[in-house]
């Protein structure tokens, strides 16, 4: 206490103990002043009061630890605090910028039961950061969006400057020449090809003979030698490939040696392919050459002797070829080339590997990239939708020559299989959506960029997923590509 004590009064003893032998002794007398401890304590009783009760209370708490001591308990000791350094708390080594929050919902547009089994991703493409999720890294089937991956890793090991060269050797013995393919799907028999400004079979015949001519004077050619062996001519359609695809029109057998990409009609980009690509291949240029009544077989070129060749047109051409129209002929000839020329026996089984290998040096993250054909129509594709947009964004900004991949897109509303879409309430979208479809028996994407309406580039792969699934989900992902171009870099997650 902070309070003095020694003004309180003080009172004087009432009556003393007689003194022995004075018993009964009842006469008054004068009180003797106190002296020694009484006298202190009648100075300070307060004080002596307080520091009584103090010796009270030890005597009571003593008694209580010996008796808890005898009954077996133990009292509760309070232990000094010993001193002790706290680490100091982690520190983050910057401090984390404001996140906005966006406002811009799509999802009653995904509510839409035509877009089936959704997977979507978008981010923006010029900082990376994620704007959508929906699935968006499970590996999926691709449809012909896998044909981004192919034109992508062609450019990257054949570069844009490459061509495929089909070639005439002479042969093992005079009268015998060679014909051998070299993976050119697009080697034309018309002018008239889809193929425009195609390497011409006439061509290569004629200089092929007009050098023959010259080596072997008066001797005939009887026997032309079908050299198809870049890959195995076996190894020429995957299993788990649909049949009707090639009646309906949309794919050939692949093999190094062909003509017209094995079209019926060469000028029609969907007609019926052939069922003998090689021979249509040797049939042709010995119509050209004016070979009739030669005896056809296949084997591998012996000699060395180049009689003639032609070369396509630059593998940036024949990407903005395949990327237009979505020509599966062309993916699964340049996939093959692509993994030869990795040092792969160009089998179908090697593009797993190729095609993967090919982009790690972009510094994408191939983990989970599953490749089983070059064209996508294969439903054992599987690309999740964030790889996708990430070889969408680094195309958007031509790395690595990927700019030739996305110049080469489809338009909205304006160019190839882009180019009758985006109408009605999603025309305000048209010509701001480049992108690649895709489309199998059990699957639509699209996966592109969307340059949004606030300037804003938006990355994105949307995947609806289910068996039979109906044309009215290209509508569907139309309709939310739209709203991405709406929502702009205020897309939200949520």
């Amino acid at each position: 206490m902070t309070d003095s004590q020694d003004s309180q009064p003080t009172q004087a003893l009432s009556r003393q103990d007689a003194p022995a032998g004075a018993a009964d002794a009842e006469a008054p007398a004068e009180a003797a002043a106190p002296t020694g401890l009484a006298a202190l304590i009648r100075k300070h009783p307060t004080a002596w009061l307080a520091g009584a009760l103090g010796v009270v209370f030890l005597l009571l708490g003593t008694g209580a630890v010996f008796a808890g001591i005898a009954s077996g308990s133990r009292a509760p000791v309070s232990a000094p605090i010993a001193d002790a350094t706290i680490p100091p708390r982690p520190q983050p080594s910057t401090t984390p910028g404001a996140s906005p929050v966006r406002t811009c919902s799509v999802a009653p547009v995904m509510a839409d039961p035509r877009l089936a089994n959704l997977s979507a991703y978008v981010v923006n493409a010029n900082t990376g950061e994620v704007l959508l999720d929906r699935n968006g890294l499970v590996p999926e089937r691709t449809g012909s969006v896998m044909k981004t991956l192919t034109a992508s890793a062609a450019l990257q090991i054949l570069g844009p400057d490459g061509r495929l060269t089909t070639q005439v050797l002479d042969g093992a013995s005079p009268g015998v020449i060679v014909l051998k393919g070299g993976g050119d799907p697009t080697l034309a028999t018309t002018t008239g090809t889809v193929y425009s400004g195609a390497a011409q079979i006439s061509d290569l015949a004629a200089a092929a003979m007009q050098r023959y001519e010259q080596l072997h004077p008066g001797i005939p050619i009887t026997e032309i030698v079908l050299d198809s062996t870049m890959w195995n001519p076996s190894d020429r359609w995957d299993d788990s490939w649909d049949r009707k695809e090639q009646a309906d029109g949309y794919q050939a057998e692949v093999t190094a040696l062909m003509v017209d990409g094995g079209r019926a009609d060469p000028s029609s980009t969907v007609s019926t392919r052939t069922g003998d690509p090689i021979g249509d291949a040797g049939r042709a240029f010995a119509s050209a050459a004016g070979l009739y009544g030669v005896t056809f077989s296949t084997g591998s070129a012996v000699s060395s002797t180049v009689l003639a060749e032609v070369q396509s047109q630059p593998v940036s051409v024949l990407v903005a070829q395949m990327m237009s129209w979505s020509d599966n002929v062309l993916a699964e000839n340049l996939a093959r080339v692509t993994a030869k020329a990795m040092g792969f026996d160009g089998s179908s089984a090697s593009l797993a590997q190729a095609i993967p290998g090919a982009l790690v040096p972009l510094g994408l993250d191939t983990a989970g990239v599953g490749v089983r054909d070059g064209s996508g129509l294969s439903a054992l594709n599987a690309v999740s939708p964030a790889f996708v947009t990430s070889l969408m964004q680094k195309a958007r900004t031509g790395e690595a020559n990927l700019g030739v991949m996305y110049n080469a897109l489809p338009v909205a509303g304006v160019s190839g299989t882009l180019a009758g879409r985006f109408t009605g309430a999603n025309a305000i979208a048209a010509g701001q959506v480049i992108a690649k479809t895709g489309w199998i028996d059990t699957a639509y994407t699209l996966a592109g960029i969307v340059n949004a309406a606030d300037g804003t580039p938006l990355a994105f792969m949307f995947t609806s997923i289910r068996d039979g699934i109906s044309s009215d989900a290209k509508e569907a992902q139309d309709t939310l590509a739209t709203a991405l171009f709406t929502c702009g870099n205020n897309l939200s997650n949520n």
